[in-house]
């Protein structure tokens, strides 16, 4: 894997640059759509490849885990064979379940005893397992096996799950140096920063991760609940520390706003369930602010939903039609959605690259921030 960085915003740290993999090319700053069960939910690969076209597009180890299996999984040779997708994937750790199952499960030195979801049983995750399980799922980026603490969280608490996440990384790059290839590609391990919102541990961890020397950095911890201003201070902490010729990935993060927030700090990678989660529910984001699709409102609005046509090219339903969808609950109307705003997400983040490369970035920033803002 190798990072060409092409531009840096002389306004704010945003960067522009191409990571390029054996699956393909990813040109920076990128959104990844998230698809956790190998599937970006409610939208056809057809329509994932030739509408949305995102440059890379995510999994997670933990769902893939239970089902549909590693075994099956190389069995298809691989995620991508397995879900026909021929570009880049990321799959995280299961680290993020440490946090989110929080009561399903019990944090050992060792690893992780998770408690299935699904049925029940209880499973085992090591830094060492973790590695082996994203090696077989047959990812291009794998993450390295990390504790995402709650918000607000105990300092004491937040600095010794950070050094067990340290730990845990040394053993997970050990791993990863003595498994043996599955695939006829290359795959890439990223360390992850933690520390909570404290700034002294945010510093020394991504010291710790930037002497691992790793192809990119990832920040954890971050958009669980703690205000945006200090998700900012701790992104712009790290961003300082991390190496400047590689690429950062911020994880879970966020809305329209945090993104273009985040990459003026000089964040490149992002990924969130929240423009298919949202749409799922009616919420659609715009240039022009953010609508619930569902509010009587828009019962007799004949405009499209992308009066200024900058997403998805075909999308050109009116807001009372997709309303109506939703009002008699059919499926159509949240895929309309997910298409719409997994679209304006990749728009926006293209849209940002190209004025990085020309020099306006930061003037294009904070007029997009303004426009955004409303609730409509």
């Amino acid at each position: 894997m190798k990072f060409e960085l092409n531009s840096t915003d002389q306004n704010s740290k945003a960067r522009a640059g191409i990571l390029s993999t054996d699956h393909g090319q990813i040109e920076t700053p990128i959104f990844m759509p998230v698809g956790t069960s190998a599937t970006v939910k409610g939208v056809h690969q057809r329509e994932l490849k030739n509408d949305i076209n995102p440059d890379i597009i995510l999994g997670n180890t933990y769902h893939l885990y239970l089902r549909p299996g590693t075994e099956l999984l190389q069995q298809a040779g691989g995620l991508h064979a397995f879900m026909g997708w021929d570009k880049p994937i990321l799959t995280d750790s299961g680290g993020y379940q440490v946090y989110s199952l929080s009561a399903n499960r019990k944090i050992k030195e060792e690893g992780v005893k998770f408690k299935s979801h699904i049925d029940g049983s209880y499973h085992f995750f090591t830094p060492e397992r973790a590695v082996e399980i994203q090696r077989a799922i047959g990812a291009d980026i794998i993450m390295a096996f990390d504790e995402c603490t709650p918000y607000p969280c105990e300092y004491n608490y937040a600095k010794s799950s950070m050094e067990r996440t340290h730990r845990w990384l040394k053993r997970c790059f050990e791993a990863d140096k003595a498994l043996p290839q599955l695939f006829d590609y290359e795959q890439t391990l990223f360390p992850i920063v933690q520390g909570s919102g404290y700034s002294d541990l945010r510093k020394e961890s991504a010291h710790f991760i930037a002497s691992m020397e790793a192809p990119a950095n990832a920040i954890g911890g971050l958009s669980v609940g703690e205000p945006a201003d200090e998700m900012y201070a701790m992104t712009d902490e790290v961003c300082a520390v991390l190496p400047e010729d590689k690429p950062r990935y911020l994880m879970g993060v966020g809305t329209p706003i945090n993104l273009l927030e985040n990459i003026a700090l000089g964040v490149d990678m992002f990924d969130c369930v929240l423009p298919t989660r949202n749409a799922r529910n009616g919420m659609l984001f715009t240039a022009e602010g953010t609508i619930n699709i569902k509010n009587k409102k828009w019962e007799n609005d004949f405009s499209p939903i992308d009066p200024a046509g900058y997403c998805f090219a075909d999308l050109d339903y009116t807001k009372a039609y997709v309303r109506h969808l939703f009002t008699v609950n059919e499926m159509l109307g949240k895929q309309i959605a997910t298409l719409h705003n997994l679209s304006f997400y990749l728009w926006l983040v293209r849209e940002a690259r190209k004025h990085i490369l020309v020099g306006t970035f930061s003037t294009w920033k904070a007029k997009m921030v303004r426009q955004m803002e409303p609730r409509l």
